[in-house]
């Protein structure tokens, strides 16, 4: 794809200058001062961005080399650095930009031995944006934001229009520095830039259609429908991977479905059918962490949040594809499903189309006051009572104003949305990510895992993406001898055993949080996912069957309690062999326990059954991102900092 592209490049620059001089052998007395006092402000195009000094000079006194508890923390006036990035734009635009220091003058310390440490300044304080880093140039630029090689990139982000953020820089010599013997006199200066570039793509509804090969496409005068078997229409956002399925004539919205199964819950209790106030209309448009919506990546920026769902009863049989009436019944929501029409406009009600994913999953559209429609792993539309466990794709509607900046729409390189494209993370704190995306963790043939959540302030809870696996094949293990989880039971002792030894070696293992607390609620059938985790679905208050564990498994309905490969081939029943039933920790009953079944729906069964082990747990708060860039081809490289 050749995508026109407007880049106005803005770069604004202060020179910082900190000053170390050596007293005698015993300490370093050093000054952190700016040039000037008045604020730079530059404007390029529709951009403008300003830079500004809050004080003349910023002094260290008599200060010896220092920890980083103590460099990180200083407080009194000279002792740090404090800075205003802002942006007035004009139209609907992102500025993807980034902050940067460059060593100038002729230093007579070595850069190995200064710090830097950035904050931003909140209401609640002070929020670390990077851990503290030892000033070191980067060998390559950052065409994202217009930073050029040969700096240290301090912050990499996104700013929208009107929009300022205050910033906190620190700056000092590493404790590892011994001064006996250097003559003293010694000097070290940077030079701060903002670097930020106005990367105005085309929009997404423009390039999906456009891009798509000849034939691939129906209007049916209301929505143009993507067609064929795989078109090239995958787009990566908040951690997940997409299809886009339809662009809205008049409004020019996108609407996309996940590739994968998410998870898998009741759709409702027997015998209730209706979308609106249901179980998954709560699951996919619960805004706290437990919920889609809550873990999507700021949705009011790129998703309609009042999009019409429609979800008319559809008895009729398949390959009749009739559009539902506009004043049928309509829901309005964030998150929905696709409906069965939308399915079958895919691929002209054929079974094979791009939709067609190997997995078992849910529709919009009931079949009558006792059934709703699902499409099965062969592609067939089916159905279900809504009482069973089934899987769910959810579907949202990409704005207008939403635009395309890199790929071109397949699967090794789809498509990505201006503002979540992040690139250059090295030092971003992992908790800072989004659900879904992919992090390098583990051994060999196991070293592939997902963010699940942030369900515990700070730390983020991960999932393997797929089962474990020994020798390319699928580990089982029986549950226990009842349906209750612990650190002692069978697969309990597995995980906080010989997963930790043999899975996860010490420079992995030393990353999980020692114990965390995991929610055993029971989920029956035809009740809500909400009580794998609080005693009911309206107070939030936690459920009192809990146990503690270093590793454990996700509980039914969580985020990624999917599964994320084909288990039937196209045009036929046969497994792949990609997918396997899994356990999870939810017990069904007092006597048996949910899997999450290799082909996409959640069932349940004795303890006593050998099933699939997909390991859960929590990273520790200073796990830090060294590289990639938390897609499937390059998932983030992990360290737990200092």
């Amino acid at each position: 794809m050749n995508l026109k592209k407007k880049e106005n490049i803005v770069i604004i620059v202060i020179l910082v200058i900190m000053i170390l001089a050596i007293i005698g052998v015993s300490y370093a007395a050093f000054s952190f001062s700016q040039q000037g006092n008045v604020p730079n402000k530059i404007t390029t195009g529709s951009i403008t961005m300003t830079y500004e000094e809050s004080e003349n000079t910023i002094t260290l006194g008599n200060a010896l080399p220092t920890t980083d508890a103590t460099g990180t923390t200083r407080l009194k006036e000279g002792e740090y650095f404090d800075f205003t990035v802002s942006s007035e734009i004009t139209g609907e635009v992102n500025i993807n930009y980034e902050i940067s220091a460059k060593e100038v003058g002729d230093g007579t310390i070595d850069g190995s031995n200064i710090k830097l440490y950035l904050t931003r300044l909140t209401d609640n304080g002070e929020e670390q944006l990077m851990t503290p880093k030892t000033y070191n140039e980067e060998s390559t630029s950052n065409t994202f934001t217009g930073r050029p090689a040969g700096e240290m990139s301090l912050y990499t982000s996104s700013m929208n229009s009107s929009e300022s953020n205050n910033y906190r820089l620190r700056m000092y010599v590493d404790e590892n520095y011994n001064p006996q013997g250097d003559g003293g006199n010694l000097t070290f200066a940077v030079q701060v830039n903002v670097y930020g570039k106005d990367r105005v793509g085309e929009e997404a509804s423009k390039v999906i259609i456009e891009n798509l090969n000849s034939g691939s496409k129906y209007d049916d005068g209301t929505d143009t429908f993507i067609t064929g078997e795989d078109p090239n229409n995958y787009i990566w956002y908040s951690g997940k991977l997409w299809r886009a399925v339809s662009v809205n004539n008049e409004a020019k919205t996108t609407k996309l479905v996940t590739q994968w199964n998410i998870s898998a819950i009741p759709y409702n209790p027997y015998n209730q059918t209706a979308f609106e106030g249901s179980y998954m209309e709560d699951w996919l448009n619960d805004t706290s962490i437990d919920g889609f919506l809550g873990n999507l990546r700021e949705p009011e920026k790129f998703i309609v949040m009042d999009a019409k769902w429609n979800a008319t009863e559809d008895a009729t049989r398949f390959g009749n594809i009739q559009r539902p009436s506009d004043s049928g019944t309509i829901v309005t929501d964030a998150v929905g499903l696709l409906n069965m029409y939308e399915y079958q406009s895919s691929n002209n009600g054929g079974t094979n189309g791009y939709l067609n994913n190997g997995l078992y999953w849910l529709t919009l559209t009931p079949y009558s006051a006792s059934h709703v429609r699902r499409v099965n792993s062969r592609g067939n539309a089916d159905y279900n009572v809504p009482s069973s466990a089934n899987g769910i794709r959810p579907s949202i509607n990409l704005k207008s104003s939403v635009r395309i900046v890199e790929g071109d729409g397949t699967l090794d390189n789809p498509y990505r949305l201006e503002g979540d494209n992040d690139t250059d993370l090295s030092g971003t704190l992992l908790s800072s990510r989004y659900s879904g995306e992919y992090i390098r963790f583990g051994n060999d043939e196991n070293n592939l895992y997902r963010i699940v959540s942030h369900e515990t302030s700070g730390l983020t809870k991960i999932t393997s993406a797929a089962p474990l696996k020994s020798s390319g094949n699928f580990v089982t293990s029986t549950f226990g001898s009842n349906a209750t989880f612990s650190s002692s039971n069978t697969i309990g002792t597995f995980l906080n055993g010989e997963y930790l030894t043999s899975y996860v070696d010490s420079s992995y293992s030393d990353m999980i949080e020692e114990s965390t607390t995991w929610y055993l609620g029971t989920v029956g059938s035809g009740t809500s996912y909400k009580l794998a985790k609080y005693t009911n679905t309206t107070d939030n208050i936690l459920t009192s069957s809990t146990t503690t564990a270093k590793v454990g498994l996700l509980r039914l309905g969580e985020l990624m309690a999917g599964q994320f490969e084909r288990y039937a081939v196209k045009d036929g029943s046969t497994s792949t062999g990609l997918t396997t039933i899994y356990w999870t920790l939810t017990p069904e009953s007092s006597s048996d326990v949910r899997n999450v079944y290799n082909s996409g729906y959640a069932y349940d069964d004795n303890p006593s059954s050998a099933y699939g082990v997909r390991p859960s747990l929590n990273l520790k708060q200073n796990v830090i991102i060294t590289g990639g860039d938390g897609t499937k081809q390059n998932p983030f490289t992990l360290e737990l900092a200092s």
